[in-house]
């Protein structure tokens, strides 16, 4: 029984330091661009978008379809980028183990 209770230990310090990686993460950025630069998105760690910029030229009347191509481009990008950054830190805490809803 010893030897349960040492794994209830660790199991609980495993969850604490993934609850506080998760609460830093939430206010790291990742920033991805598209359009050549025109477009740029940035996402956090909770895997929300947070700010989209673009220049003024990238803007057509004539051609918006473009735009909303590299807007959604940028955004699945920065989303991705979002979620290797987590993921990343979270297997420096787990050893590499999925652990589901922890991500």
């Amino acid at each position: 029984m010893k030897g349960m209770g040492n794994m209830m230990k660790q199991a609980q310090k495993l969850q604490s330091r993934m609850l506080k990686l998760q609460e830093e993460l939430a206010d790291r950025t990742v920033e991805t661009t598209a359009g050549g630069g025109m477009i740029k998105v940035v996402a956090n760690g909770r895997q929300q978008v947070v700010s989209i910029t673009m220049d003024k030229e990238v803007v057509d009347p004539n051609d918006v379809e473009m735009l909303q191509d590299l807007i959604l481009a940028a955004v699945n990008d920065a989303l991705a980028k979002a979620q290797e950054m987590v993921a990343s830190e979270m297997g420096k805490i787990t050893g590499g183990f999925n652990l589901p809803g922890m991500l």
